[in-house]
């Protein structure tokens, strides 16, 4: 698996938020995307993401522009950004088999219960969300890694709100995701002691 971006350049309000932006990555490998806020960090992953185009350049998976992938390429991918997508009338199972249905990646009540019970939630997986703190409900939406394979995982911001506890399992999650050969792209304010280093480009400077 490979994943590159080429001389990606973002514009927001006649604005350059960045450019000439490149990298490659490949199986087992994590790429930890830094700079200030309002720097652009979220429209690149974003846009690795496809969920937005880039104004200059191209991002590519396999060899293929992700504009021509199209949908094969977002089977291949998770995104979890800063909006968690939970509803809050909903409990935590509900919602992660709600997201997976939607994501053609239907899954068990069980499943779901020991994948809440591994991220630290296993007496709070039939309350609403509501009622569940905002790292609580980070871990929620954070499970849909356990839930829904996919090769490449990309995650803004993923510690917000997280305890050291919480933190501590997300980086086992993607140790693991990485030692089974997937692909990560990571922005974070916050240093993760992964086992395998990351590439780390640093935009908006």
């Amino acid at each position: 698996m490979m994943l590159e971006g080429v001389n990606l350049q973002a514009i927001r309000d006649e604005r350059s938020l960045f450019s000439h932006v490149s990298f490659q990555i490949g199986s087992g490998q994590c790429l930890h995307v830094q700079g200030e806020n309002g720097s652009g960090k979220t429209s690149l992953l974003r846009m690795i993401a496809g969920l937005i185009p880039p104004s200059a350049g191209i991002v590519s998976w396999n060899g293929r522009s992700i504009q021509q992938s199209g949908g094969d390429y977002r089977r291949e991918l998770l995104y979890c950004g800063h909006l968690l997508g939970l509803k809050d009338e909903l409990s935590a199972i509900e919602n992660l088999m709600f997201a997976a249905s939607l994501a053609d990646d239907p899954v068990e009540v069980c499943a779901v219960r020991d994948a809440l019970r591994r991220s630290g939630l296993a007496d709070r997986e039939d309350l609403p969300v509501r009622f569940l703190s905002q790292g609580q409900k980070r871990r929620v939406s954070l499970v849909r890694l356990l839930l829904q394979p996919r090769a490449l995982w990309i995650l803004d911001e993923p510690l917000t709100a997280l305890d050291a506890k919480a933190v501590r399992w997300l980086t086992g999650v993607i140790d693991a995701h990485l030692d089974s050969g997937g692909v990560v792209v990571i922005t974070s304010h916050q240093g993760m002691a992964l086992m395998n280093t990351p590439q780390v480009i640093r935009i908006g400077v």
